[in-house]
Formats: C-alpha cells, sequence, structure tokens
C-alpha cells in the first residue's frame, strides 16, 4: 500500500488509515512510548535512570563512576595480557603457534570391549583403550576433518580368555611387519602408538609398538 510523505506528516494514499503527525521538534509524545523506556524528555535533560535500563545492563551510574565490569557488557572477554579459562575451549582446527604448553593432558577415551571389528575415530580423544575380547580389526581414523600430524596411543588389554588378536587398517609397520600382541590373558596390555603426516580422507599411519606386556 503506497504512502506519500507530507510536511510534517505521513498521509496513506491507499485510503483506510489516518494521517501521522510528526512533531516538528523531532520529539515524539511521551503516551506513543512503554511505561520504563526512555522518553524524549529523558534524551533532551539527561533524566534517565536505572529504572529504564534493562538488569545487568550498563546503568546511569556506571556511566558516571567508571564501575562497568564483565558482568553488564554482552560478552566478558579474556585480557590479552592472560588470564584463567573456565570452560572448554574449541580452536576449530585453527593453527595456535608459539606458545608454551605446561601441565597438559590428552583425553583418554574408554571404548570398553573390541569384538571383531572397531572403527577408531580421533575426535573421541587421542589416547583410546579397549579391552580385546575377540580377534578385532581396526580401521584407523579418516576423513576431511582428519589433520595431518596427528597422532593416536591405543593400549589394548586381554580378556579373561587371552590369545587375541590384532589388525590395524592402512598402517605401515617398521620393517613392514606389525607387531603380535601380548596373549596372556586379563595382564597382558600392549601400548601401540600411531602418526599421521598427512591426514585426509587417504592417510597414511605409521605404527609402533611402545610397549609389550606392560603387566
Amino acid at each position: 500500500m503506497a504512502s506519500l510523505v507530507k510536511t510534517n506528516k505521513i498521509a496513506n494514499t491507499g485510503g483506510g488509515a489516518t494521517e501521522i503527525t510528526i512533531p516538528t521538534d523531532g520529539l515524539w509524545p511521551n503516551t506513543t512510548i512503554a511505561a520504563n523506556a526512555i522518553d524524549s524528555d529523558q534524551y533532551v535533560d539527561g533524566s534517565i535512570d536505572n529504572a529504564h535500563l534493562a538488569a545487568n545492563s550498563v546503568d546511569s551510574d556506571q556511566y558516571v563512576d567508571g564501575s562497568i565490569d564483565d558482568v553488564h557488557l554482552a560478552i566478558a572477554k579474556l585480557s590479552l595480557s592472560g588470564g584463567t579459562m573456565t570452560g572448554a575451549t574449541v580452536f576449530g582446527d585453527q593453527l595456535s603457534s608459539r606458545f608454551t604448553a605446561k601441565d597438559y593432558a590428552e583425553t583418554v577415551y574408554a571404548g570398553g570391549n573390541s569384538s571383531t571389528a572397531v572403527t577408531l575415530a580421533e575426535t573421541n580423544g587421542n589416547v583410546q583403550t579397549f579391552t580385546m575380547t575377540g580377534n578385532c580389526t581396526f580401521t584407523m581414523p579418516s576423513g576431511s576433518g582428519l589433520q595431518a600430524g596427528t597422532s593416536m596411543t591405543l593400549i589394548l588389554t586381554q580378556d579373561g580368555t587371552g590369545s587375541r588378536t590384532g589388525a590395524f587398517t592402512s598402517v605401515l609397520w617398521a620393517g613392514g611387519t606389525a607387531p603380535t600382541l601380548t596373549t596372556t590373558a586379563t595382564t597382558g596390555i600392549d601400548i601401540l602408538t600411531f602418526y599421521t603426516f598427512n591426514g585426509g580422507a587417504a592417510p597414511t599411519w605409521y605404527g609402533f609398538l611402545s610397549g609389550a606386556d606392560m603387566s
């Protein structure tokens, strides 16, 4: 529906509505403003008070005395000079450089019983544990999210039967021979470490027996 702007008025040329008069001084009458909103008089005389501001917003007193803090800001930001993070931080596979790591740990994922097939996912954690309850084929991680330079450690423990074997897809081993897992029931523990330097959908993994029969 078309409208026509007249001097100090907006008129509806399509009919069915009255003209709206625009105040010549630019100040809309306070009767058109909701209760506890900031009205036109207060813009002019500066009498905006705390009753007209939402809870935890920056109020008029804080503008004057400078006591604005993170509680009154939409997002509390970590200072560039450092601070303490109290929640999880996701970097989204972005590069972090020239930092010194101290007192850090990797997530340990408890995979439970292996049965005869396990598809590994680095997103579960870079250290993973399994109880060998069958002769198991481990499918190594792959996909667009797999970053070049990813490492993974597997801790494999024999079940009460023992003599469970492990096979690993897309892994190159020293001398071209995959290690034989410890066969001792219950106490047979082997630690294997894997690295990929290309990642992606078709990664090459390099495997190492880091510790055999860690009983």
